[in-house]
């Protein structure tokens, strides 16, 4: 591991322990009924699937999409839903496939007429260990964690973005999340127009995390303007989700002991519904500012990396390049 995240990692440890040792913030419920809600990445385990949940329970009509077996998570949701509070939908969506995100939104756009919160919250963190050093690439040529994390996020809101405008200009109030992460310090502006000369997966899920930031506040320059419609974006805490599970269960030799690995990173970190906090508070509360940073359901302040409007703006300009593309 490079020697400039350790100074880093040291400190992240302290504050994460006193966080764990301290209280944990929590939204408040709020009325959500008639408000129309999309939550990605929301399989069974993960704070999206908290997250939505807690949104249709509150009242919102709820869309929550999965990579694949969207049955099986609408069951999920059923069973535990029941008759309390508003609907869920369950959908497809794999965020490394154009055609995929193509036809989600084509099929949200004759669902509904309306969207309030696109919660942005889908993503990866392959080789949790950093044992391996060879790239993994998507179908398309992208490191997987750029594919996934960034461009399919920029995407996805791109095509929903009209849709969310109107309804920003209608009912007053819509907004996008950005679920990004404490590890978007390990990004680098520099290194977002030029892949990493040496890999590392987490350094690449960084310069993902720290896209989504960029994204959240160019998207908010643009359009945030009259107050109706807010972007911002948002570090859940240390949670463990599916991305914790999944990356252990990715080494084969490690499979047998799984479960002695994951006992104390569990109890370590947050649940998926302490994690989803954050989310909520920034979906919900009437007076969280956009283009800003959120941590603990508190305004906070990401890298100065983050920060740079220039970096943002021609990241943007590269992103809608790429979108442009056939």
């Amino acid at each position: 591991m490079a020697q400039t995240h350790i100074p880093t990692m040291i400190r992240d440890g302290v504050v994460h322990l006193a966080r764990l040792l301290g209280p944990k913030p929590k939204a408040k419920p709020r009325d959500m009924t008639g408000r129309q809600v999309i939550v990605t990445g929301a399989s069974p385990g993960s704070m999206g699937y908290a997250a939505a949940l807690q949104l249709a329970r509150w009242g919102a009509d709820v869309v929550a999409t999965r990579r694949r077996d969207p049955d099986a998570l609408q069951q999920a949701l059923r069973a535990e839903l029941g008759t309390d509070g508003g609907s869920v939908t369950a959908r497809a969506l794999d965020l490394a496939d154009r055609d995929s995100v193509s036809a989600f939104a084509d099929w949200y756009r004759e669902r509904s007429s309306a969207l309030h919160v696109l919660v942005n919250n889908a993503g990866i963190l392959h080789d949790l260990l950093a044992l391996r050093r060879q790239v993994e690439r998507s179908a398309d040529g992208f490191e997987v964690h750029w594919r996934i994390n960034y461009l399919g996020t920029f995407q996805l809101t791109s095509l929903l973005l009209p849709l969310l405008l109107d309804s920003a200009e209608a009912d007053g109030d819509a907004r996008v999340l950005n679920v990004t992460s404490h590890q978007h310090v390990r990004g680098r502006n520099e290194r977002l127009f030029a892949e990493l000369a040496k890999h590392n997966p987490w350094d690449a899920y960084g310069q993902s995390k720290l896209a989504l930031i960029h994204m959240a506040q160019a998207l908010h320059r643009r359009h945030g303007g009259t107050g109706r419609f807010r972007a911002l974006s948002l570090h859940p805490g240390s949670v463990y989700t599916n991305l914790v599970t999944g990356g252990l269960e990715s080494y084969t030799p490690v499979r047998p002991i799984q479960w002695l690995l994951a006992a104390p990173v569990k109890v370590a970190l947050l649940s998926p519904l302490q994690g989803a906090q954050t989310t909520l508070f920034c979906a919900t509360d009437a007076n969280v500012q956009g283009g800003r940073y959120y941590d603990r359901c508190a305004l906070s302040q990401p890298s100065a990396d983050a920060r740079d409007a220039s970096a943002a703006e021609r990241l943007w300009t590269l992103s809608e390049e790429w979108l442009a593309q056939p």
